[in-house]
């Protein structure tokens, strides 16, 4: 089966619902092959990140929906704008691509980073979440001439 749109988002619904599980990094990938939960193939040629509920296809006695893999996170717990304001700038200086919520940040794992932002007096914890609401990190270059 090949989709090339979204049709909806799952809300309130009496028809059974087989999933197509992906990981947050896949999201925004413009071709990507997937197996959904009860075997389906299904090729994706999109042209905008998938969310978590979003419906790839539909008949009269199912849907087919995206459900965004949990992964390990790390979840940095914030306490005043000056908290949020160094947590930002460490992790932006990592190039790594922050979650941003009211109380705290949330970045994929990785041993190093959990370790450094702790040894900086951060709050932070190895969580295992969905990753959504993200922003993309942008890599840049230095030039010396």
């Amino acid at each position: 089966m090949i989709i090339e749109k979204i049709i909806g988002s799952i809300g309130d619904t009496n028809k059974k619902i087989d999933y197509v599980n992906v990981e947050w990094f896949e999201r925004d990938k413009r071709l990507l092959k997937k197996v959904s939960e009860e075997g389906v193939e299904i090729g994706l040629r999109l042209h905008k990140p998938l969310n978590d509920g979003d419906i790839l296809f539909e008949d009269d006695e199912k849907i087919i929906a995206v459900q965004l893999t949990p992964t390990e996170l790390i979840k940095i717990r914030i306490n005043d704008i000056k908290e949020m304001g160094r947590a930002c700038f460490e992790i932006g200086n990592r190039h790594i691509s922050p979650a941003i919520e009211a109380d705290c940040v949330k970045i994929p794992f990785d041993e190093p980073t959990l370790a450094y932002l702790i040894k900086l007096g951060f709050s932070a914890e190895k969580v295992i979440e969905k990753f959504v609401g993200f922003i993309e990190c942008q890599g840049h270059s230095h030039h010396h001439e």
